[in-house]
Parts: C-alpha cells; sequence; structure tokens
C-alpha cells in the first residue's frame, strides 16, 4: 500500500469520523429504555433497536465493499456520511407518528451510512503506518470513538429528558412531549453530517492504493485469519453492546434511577482502556497479549456482574466516591467495567486479521464489518434469556462465551494461514 501523504491531514479526518460513529451508535444506550417506555415496549422488543441498527452492518457490508471498489475510500466516507444525514431525518416522521418501525427504518438507515464509514476507515487506520503500531493507532481513534460514546447519553439526556423523566408512570402527555423533543436534534444532526459529507468529498484526504500481489484471485474465505477474526469481532461487538446499551435496562430492572445516563460510564472505563492501548502498545504491549489480558479481564467482570450485590456500593464508592458522583450498586459498576476490558479487543484483532492482505483488503475489511451483526444478535439473545428468566443478573453469565472465542483467537486462531 501506498500513501500520497504523511501529514496529520488524514488522522484528523478520520479522528472526525470516529468521533461521529461513537456519538450515533451510542445514543442507542439511552434510546433503548426511551423507546421502551414511548413504545410500550418490553426488554425484549426493546433491544430491537441493537438489532435494526447493526444488522445493517451484515446486510450492507460486502455491497460496500464492492462500492469501495468503485469509488474509492474518500468518495466512499463522503457516501457514508450523505446515508446517515438521510437516516436521521427518517427519525423526523418516526417521531411525529410514535411508530417503532419507523424508529427501526431510522436506525437501519444510520447504520447502513456508518457500514460504508467503517469499511473505509478502520482499513484506512490500519495501512496508514506501519502494521506493528497499528492497535495504537486505532485505540486514538477508540479513544475519540468512546469520548464521544461518553457525551452522546449526556447530551440526549439533557435536550430530551431536560423536564420529564421516564418511567413505568410516564402519562401519554409527557409521552407526546418527548417524542416531539426527538425531532430538533435529529434535524441538527443530519445538517451536521450533511456539512461533513462536503467536508470529507473536498478535502485532501489521500486515497489508498494497492499492488498487486499472488492472493489477487483467491477468495477472501481463504483465509483463516480473517474468517476467525471476523467471528472473534462478532462475539467481542456483542459483548460490547450488552455492557453498553443493557447497563440502563438492568439499572432499571433493580430500581437505580436517571439510568439513560449509564451508557456514559461503560464509555468512560472504554476511554481509560483506549488510554493504555494508547501510552503501550507496541512499545511495552503487544497487540497479541493486549487481546489476551483483554478476554481474559471479560470472563472476570462478568463473573462479577453475576455473582455481586444489587444494593451495596462498595466497588464505586472507591473508585470515585471522593467526586461527589452518585453510587452505583456493585453490579452494576461491574457492567460498566466491561468497557475498561473490552477497549482493546476491536483496535488489536483489525491489524492481526489484515495484515498482509493486499488487494483484499476491502473485501477482508467488509467481512469483519459484517461480524458487526454481534451487536444485532447477541444482546437480542440476552434480552431472550433475561425475559424468560426474569434474572438479568444472572443472564449476563451467558457473555462469557464471547470472551472464551475471543481468547481463542488471540492465543491460537490469529495464526493460522490455511484451514
Amino acid at each position: 500500500m501506498q500513501s500520497k501523504s504523511s501529514s496529520l491531514t488524514p488522522m484528523l479526518i478520520i479522528g472526525t469520523l470516529f468521533f461521529i460513529f461513537g456519538f450515533v451508535t451510542w445514543l442507542n444506550g439511552s434510546l433503548i429504555p426511551f423507546l421502551k417506555v414511548l413504545c410500550d415496549l418490553n426488554e425484549f422488543q426493546a433491544l430491537f433497536v441493537t438489532f435494526a441498527f447493526y444488522i445493517a452492518y451484515t446486510v450492507m457490508a460486502f455491497p460496500m465493499a464492492f462500492l469501495l471498489e468503485k469509488t474509492g475510500y474518500k468518495n466512499g466516507m463522503a457516501l457514508g456520511l450523505g446515508v446517515m444525514a438521510l437516516g436521521s431525518l427518517v427519525f423526523i416522521p418516526a417521531a411525529l407518528s410514535g411508530e417503532y418501525l419507523l424508529f427501526l427504518l431510522a436506525l437501519f438507515t444510520l447504520g447502513t451510512g456508518l457500514t460504508i464509514l467503517q469499511t473505509a476507515s478502520n482499513p484506512y487506520i490500519v495501512l496508514i503506518g506501519p502494521i506493528e503500531s497499528a492497535a495504537r493507532r486505532i485505540s486514538m481513534m477508540g479513544l475519540i470513538n468512546k469520548s464521544a460514546g461518553v457525551l452522546a447519553p449526556i447530551v440526549f439526556t439533557t435536550l430530551i429528558l431536560s423536564d420529564i423523566s421516564i418511567g413505568q408512570n410516564t402519562t401519554n402527555i409527557d409521552k407526546e412531549i418527548l417524542s416531539q423533543q426527538l425531532i430538533k436534534p435529529y434535524i441538527i444532526m443530519a445538517v451536521l453530517l450533511g456539512i461533513l459529507m462536503l467536508f470529507v468529498k473536498f478535502s485532501s484526504l489521500p486515497e489508498l492504493e494497492f499492488e498487486s500481489d499472488e492472493y489477487d484471485d483467491v477468495s477472501i474465505f481463504s483465509f483463516p485469519k480473517v474468517v476467525l477474526g471476523a467471528l472473534a469481532l462478532f462475539f467481542y461487538v456483542g459483548a460490547e453492546v450488552i455492557a453498553g446499551d443493557t447497563i440502563g435496562l438492568y439499572a432499571q430492572s433493580i430500581g437505580v434511577q436517571n439510568v439513560t445516563v449509564l451508557t456514559s460510564y461503560t464509555m468512560v472505563f472504554m476511554v481509560l482502556g483506549y488510554l493504555i492501548g494508547v501510552f503501550f502498545i507496541p512499545k511495552y504491549l503487544s497487540q497479541q497479549k493486549a487481546l489476551t489480558f483483554s478476554a481474559l479481564g471479560g470472563i472476570l467482570f462478568i463473573i462479577g456482574i453475576a455473582f455481586s450485590s444489587q444494593t451495596h456500593s462498595y466497588i464505586s464508592d472507591f473508585l470515585w466516591g471522593w467526586s461527589g458522583i452518585g453510587t452505583l450498586p456493585d453490579s452494576v459498576v461491574f457492567v460498566a467495567l466491561l468497557g475498561l476490558t473490552n477497549a482493546l479487543v476491536w483496535p488489536t484483532i483489525w491489524p492481526l486479521a489484515l495484515q498482509d492482505l493486499g488487494k483484499h483488503t476491502s473485501k477482508g475489511s467488509a467481512l469483519l464489518i459484517m461480524a458487526i451483526a454481534g451487536g444485532a444478535l447477541l444482546p437480542l439473545v440476552f434480552g431472550k434469556i433475561a425475559h424468560i428468566s426474569e434474572n438479568m443478573q444472572v443472564s449476563y453469565l451467558g457473555v462469557i462465551v464471547c470472551y472464551l472465542f475471543i481468547l481463542m483467537y488471540a492465543q491460537y486462531w490469529h495464526k493460522k494461514i490455511s484451514w
């Protein structure tokens, strides 16, 4: 791969895009309890928010990879921003009608735009510098991404829920007011995305260029490290979404107040994890070891969720009791702590899976992006188990399977060169 520029401009532009990814994606954590009340949904139905959003990655990933081969990475990114602007505008009729299916259509459209952006931007940030330090660069992007994730629930709560709280006793009049208050923020989002689309289109962002290699005519499924990496990402994204998007539902189920802001707690811990990646990879910590520690940490925190207290707040008292921030039950804090162990999974799997793919990079990226379907399917499985068992806390134990698969990829499967 050859790049036409070594300036900071590409990093700044891609960093802006990663901020957009984070802000739009982690609004879902606030939308779930919001739409649960607004549309009178149960936990399983409410988690179709994540399904509609993340299934777009599976449906649209390969079509977008072929599109990128035609348009190039830069034009593809601009197109993705335009599709996201359209998705933001669909929220207007959804809010006016209160129809849950329209909300899901808006989320699917946003997910489609993000599919184009992710398919282009992730390999871009991997290949713009040395492969050994790719996880560090992705961690920097993740830091920006999850910082937006911290802000999104706070902004949502401030703009939408400043005058009205949501809960079981929310009146129909309050629901109508809440739905109306969705309109202005999404209009603003559509305008900002349109402006950013034009900025990317006419920017100096260099195009990625690939030389021919011996694998030009080989199927992407002939690369075990890519296929298994996609499966590892499937389980990772499922675990990440469960950690970020169910923390509010779980806290709501045990009587915690102000649950729409809790996704920010998970994002704060993810930001801390990304800082570890920025400062320690590759100088003190290899990409493979970082992935191993992440998987082991996830297993430990899941056990902590399932078997810690729903009432006592020892951990939050210890971590931030001095700050004046309200304390949370220990089991809720362990859900948030999954953000810490999840942070370095995405940055480490991408370079391990894409190394030496050459012209197959866009298709390899598309396969990895399709794995984001884990965010659509696994939270639904989790929600169904929680609904049937009527015990969401113990239901988190199933997420251990996700971290065990990631552990196997970190230890063995990323090295496989043939089936």
